[in-house]
């Protein structure tokens, strides 16, 4: 055994190198970015067989961990909370398959909103899907965890998904390795009637799907990491899960020693446990990082309160947010630890919005469509997208008024086209086009529905971190081709100071085109400049 610093996304890393992975997969999202990239680094460094790859988006990620799945071998898959919603089609679909060799989905929710559009809580996912979760409190139960996933999965021949959160992927801790597993052997799947979903064979995989129940129930009720802790009956109870532990200790310390204790980190919830703890307590305290979802079901929804229930739905506990120390000593009614106050601090530290690099190819992008807008009178929208360029909202640029999901940019602009606005104007960077804007763009082609889009090319995902993008420079004018525009209505710009007339001269004329136009405003990452350009390299080398 030996002992390292580890982020909690990094312990997930080495958890599944440990646990035997030949492959992972992920599509790059704060905060979980970092597992994928620390599978890549750690299996370089040793020269270990294992495939690690960046996904065009996640559902293709899931697709392709669950066919390492069906040739025996362990696979484990990486994405954020909303990533789940675009792997939602496979993972509910793979919950009825069940897995052949080990299948990890680890997704890391982000409350707070610190980088993404919603709370979602993940949990609510796998309970829909029935399938086993685990949610580590610390990083050595992100390692530790990890590694049980992937038992857990082979024994029961189902998926398994670990939760985190923010807080818990983006801070380190003191983890101890165990030693590392073999790999499987490939083999396929003994009956391939389990992966091939018509009705006649679903409906029996759905059956042993719900019959696996019970024995998921079991292995909760069972397991270590929902210890149950009755102190005497009439005294207050507190259930507690994943990282909230860390808080509840740090708000309360020796006062928990005054309350029946169930603390939980596997999923299914232990209903036996949670009813002994129910019986033997005055009142119950729910703490939980996300949704309400424990305490929507211990309560019904808030229809059944045989013991008092105090947590979110109540109002005891913040709804929105991430919880902290201090939530929960309100929350208890515990004072609070004096703040830190340094005279002055406030005037010298002066918080400002976050933006676009120095010398941002975005810059220039959005300075020509502002010009060219401002020509056009008030009122004008540019639907926006994920990415960096949606810094383009804030100030000084106002250049983009929308921000839904992942390649929404175009689908609404096509919307608001068939509503009758117009121009309809919309912008998507090379790697949210790959991930999801091909497929609007397929039928905007189809319906030649007249909106303009933008598509910023600037070689990278540079956002989480400097991931490859799937297309860039020309491969993305074939793209958008084969899509389906024509090539005359295809225009590359250069996005900078001194192109600046040529670009607005290349806006101005496909405006005035009354049909679908894309204008690629290819310039690469002033932050990334060198790396793409290694990187170019090394594929011309390929080719040559």
């Amino acid at each position: 055994m030996s002992e390292v610093i580890l982020l909690g996304d990094e312990a997930v890393a080495r958890g599944a190198i440990d646990a035997g992975i030949s492959a992972a997969y992920a599509y790059p999202g704060t905060p979980s970015t970092e597992i994928l990239q620390t599978i890549q680094d750690h299996a370089k460094e040793l020269g270990l067989p294992v495939r690690g790859l960046w996904s065009t988006n996640e559902k293709v990620a899931l697709e392709q961990g669950v066919g390492v799945s069906y040739a025996g071998r362990r696979a484990i898959v990486s994405m954020k909370h909303v990533g789940l919603n675009v792997a939602a089609d496979p993972f509910m679909n793979v919950a009825v398959s069940g897995a052949h060799g080990g299948l990890v989905l680890a997704v890391v929710d982000d409350p707070s909103m610190h980088s993404s559009q919603n709370e979602q809580d993940s949990r609510y996912f796998a309970d829909f899907a029935m399938v086993p979760c685990l949610e580590p409190g610390d990083q050595q139960q992100c390692y530790d965890f990890t590694r049980e996933a992937f038992d857990l999965s082979e024994k029961l021949q189902v998926p398994v998904m670990l939760r985190l959160v923010t807080r818990l992927a983006h801070s380190r801790a003191r983890v101890t390795l165990a030693a590392p597993r073999a790999q499987n052997e490939a083999r396929y799947v003994d009956d391939p009637s389990r992966f091939t979903l018509l009705p006649v064979n679903a409906r029996r995989a759905y059956a042993k799907l719900v019959d696996k129940q019970a024995a998921l129930q079991e292995y909760s009720e069972s397991h270590p990491a929902n210890p149950l802790t009755l102190r005497g009956d009439g005294r207050p109870g507190i259930l507690v899960s994943g990282l909230a532990w860390n808080y509840l200790q740090e708000a309360m310390g020796g006062a928990l020693d005054g309350y029946n204790l169930l603390r939980i980190g596997v999923y299914p919830l232990p209903v036996k446990k949670i009813r002994q703890l129910l019986d033997s307590s005055s009142e119950l305290w729910i703490v939980e990082e996300g949704y309400p979802f424990i305490e929507r079901y211990v309560s019904a929804l808030g229809l059944m309160r045989e013991r008092p229930i105090r947590g979110k739905l109540s109002g005891d506990l913040p709804r929105i947010g991430e919880l902290d120390p201090d939530a929960i000593k309100r929350c208890f009614g515990l004072p609070l630890s004096p703040s830190l106050q340094i005279a002055g601090l406030a005037e010298v530290l002066v918080g400002r919005p976050p933006r676009l690099c120095d010398k941002c190819p975005h810059t220039d992008a959005f300075i020509a469509i502002n010009e060219v807008v401002a020509e056009l009178g008030p009122g004008v929208r540019v639907m926006g997208d994920i990415g960096c360029y949606t810094l383009g909202y804030l100030e000084p640029y106002h250049a983009i008024h929308s921000c839904l999901c992942m390649g929404a940019s175009i689908g609404m602009a096509m919307g608001a086209a068939h509503a009758g606005m117009t121009p309809s104007l919309c912008v998507i960077g090379d790697g949210t086009f790959t991930h999801a804007g091909m497929t609007p763009l397929l039928d905007a082609a189809r319906d030649n529905t007249n909106i303009k889009v933008f598509i910023l090319d600037n070689s990278i995902i540079a956002m989480t971190g400097g991931q490859p993008t799937m297309a860039t420079d020309e491969e993305v004018v074939d793209l958008v081709a084969g899509l389906g525009v024509p090539r005359q209505h295809i225009r590359v710009v250069e996005p900078t100071t001194h192109k600046k007339d040529q670009t607005l001269a290349v806006i101005r004329e496909e405006l005035a085109y009354q049909g679908l136009s894309v204008i690629i405003a290819r310039r690469a990452c002033v932050t990334y400049a060198k790396q793409i350009k290694a990187f170019k390299r090394g594929c011309q080398e390929e080719e040559q």
